[in-house]
């Protein structure tokens, strides 16, 4: 196989999609609609997708990995990834995660009616590579045995206001070493006080990562989401461009994870992190005996626990404390590091002219 674990039964059932549309804006200025946060290399010296194509490369070969995403963002994307053609499924327009994966599971379903798909992100930071090979397992061979819709869920470290969170219910029989559970509830990013009692509860993240037969979604789909299962009918007829203008735009967690009652979690035994802002890269770098995390040329002087991220030219910073400093040949950035979880509620209220952020919003 082509990781470096030892190949599973399951492998050859497994079907990968990678979920990459969306711009990343809360990573502004250097993710543009041009050149999404997915091009850029936040976790690590590589851009996040080839990163996470790299970790899907452990499981699948090329031939059943894809990369669902929009037509503007294929031609970065194949100059960044190593793929075939085949592996983009291009969607017509961007509905959210649950028309789109909708509609993938629709055309793998058709030719590989058996298949067991799995679902990332990315922009995920995923150490390491052994534990996401073991997970990923063992909740492809708890879908394809009981017909469950799987999501990974991780132990929290901080009550963090920006993810969902896994109520875990009964406990399920899973592989050796990890822990499985039905999923009593989701809740989608509650306030601090809530997600520091969720915390103690023993409640989990929700990383996205979700695996799932592609028949039983396709019949999750339709008796739970009728706004999304009533126009199947049109992909069955090839007529895709008609299915993306009718079907409504909503999330995968909202139509089909919150109304399904066949949802269960894997716990995972891997650190993640889904990289949502700035503030992440003070998680994803090790930090100078200052707390300081700097990507790109420059130097901090007298200063501590700012977050520099610099393209071009040298970003000096002098005594200065906890600042977010983004420089690009388009635009620089300077916030309070407090602030960058509400840096899309700045971009909200910048005219389009400002941020280049012209339509995706």
């Amino acid at each position: 196989m082509h990781g470096s674990a030892k190949s599973s039964a399951i492998d050859e059932k497994l079907q990968i999609v990678v979920l990459a549309g969306g711009i990343g804006s809360r990573f502004w200025p250097a993710s543009t609609p041009r050149r999404p946060k997915q091009l850029l290399p936040l976790a690590s010296e590589r851009p996040l997708i080839v990163d996470t194509v790299s970790r899907a490369e452990s499981l699948v070969p090329p031939e059943r990995l894809h990369i669902l995403a929009g037509e503007h963002l294929a031609a970065p994307f194949r100059s960044a990834l190593d793929l075939p053609e085949s592996s983009y499924m291009l969607e017509p327009a961007a509905k959210g995660t649950a028309p789109v994966l909708a509609w993938a599971a629709h055309n793998l379903a058709r030719i590989h009616p058996e298949s067991v798909m799995v679902s990332l992100h990315s922009d995920h930071r995923i150490e390491p590579l052994g534990g996401f090979i073991q997970v990923v397992r063992a909740a492809a061979e708890l879908a394809d045995r009981d017909g469950l819709l799987l999501t990974v869920g991780v132990v929290p470290t901080r009550p963090e206001t920006g993810y969902g969170y896994i109520e875990p219910g009964s406990e399920l029989e899973a592989a050796e070493g990890l822990r499985a559970f039905e999923v009593d509830s989701f809740t989608e990013k509650p306030d601090a006080a809530t997600a520091s009692t969720y915390m103690n509860a023993g409640y989990f993240w929700n990383t996205g990562i979700f695996v799932w037969r592609v028949d039983r979604f396709l019949e999750e789909v339709r008796e739970h989401a009728p706004e999304i299962g009533d126009l199947l009918h049109l992909l069955d007829d090839g007529r895709p461009d008609e299915f993306f203008a009718r079907v409504p735009s909503i999330t995968v967690d909202v139509a089909i994870m919150e109304r399904s009652m066949r949802v269960a979690t894997v716990a995972a035994t891997f650190e993640w992190d889904d990289v949502g802002n700035w503030e992440a890269l003070a998680r994803t770098h090790t930090p100078d005996e200052n707390g300081n995390v700097r990507v790109g040329p420059g130097a901090i002087v007298g200063g501590g626990g700012n977050i520099v991220y610099g393209e071009g030219a040298p970003v000096v910073l002098y005594g200065v404390d906890d600042l977010v400093v983004v420089r690009t040949d388009e635009a620089t950035l300077v916030i309070r590091r407090e602030l960058a979880p509400d840096l899309k509620s700045l971009l909200d209220g910048l005219p389009a002219d400002v941020t280049n952020l012209e339509g995706d919003r």
